[in-house]
């Protein structure tokens, strides 16, 4: 098991709306954030995400060039910790994530992740709640979900 889930901006919000967040705690236990990406929560987030800061502010002013402050946060925090597992959303923050070889993984990689360790039993209504979201999903991606998933 990776040593610590760093998670971005988008990931949180997506599964609090869908009331899965507690997924997370399940699958990582502990899970870690910025505080850039706190303050958009007010107080809401569970006691099992834990608020970092990023010691190396230069790093994350950098990436603030092509990134959101949230997402650049993340990947800062993330880059800080070798050996973690960075939970990202954005194509464009994958690919910077790719070109600084840290690992990712999106919220339908943690869902399919959830039902093979038993966390949830299927994946498909969480697939159509995700779907009520603002978050897109095409019929090809979902239908690949569901296959990993072994519901198909």
């Amino acid at each position: 098991m990776h040593k610590i889930i760093v998670s971005d901006v988008n990931c949180l919000p997506i599964l609090f709306e869908i009331e899965a967040l507690e997924i997370l705690q399940k699958l990582y236990g502990q899970v870690h954030t910025t505080s850039e990406i706190a303050k958009k929560y007010k107080g809401r987030l569970p006691n099992w995400i834990t608020i970092e800061t990023v010691t190396d502010t230069m790093r994350q002013k950098i990436l603030e060039i092509k990134l959101a402050k949230g997402e650049s946060s993340a990947m800062a925090l993330a880059l800080e910790n070798p050996d973690c597992i960075l939970i990202l959303e954005k194509p464009n923050a994958i690919i910077i994530a790719q070109k600084f070889n840290l690992h990712f993984i999106g919220i339908l990689e943690i869902l399919i992740n959830a039902k093979h360790n038993g966390v949830i039993p299927l994946v498909k209504p969480l697939l159509e709640k995700i779907k009520t979201t603002n978050y897109k999903i095409s019929k090809e991606l979902e239908l690949f979900v569901l296959k990993e998933a072994e519901e198909l």
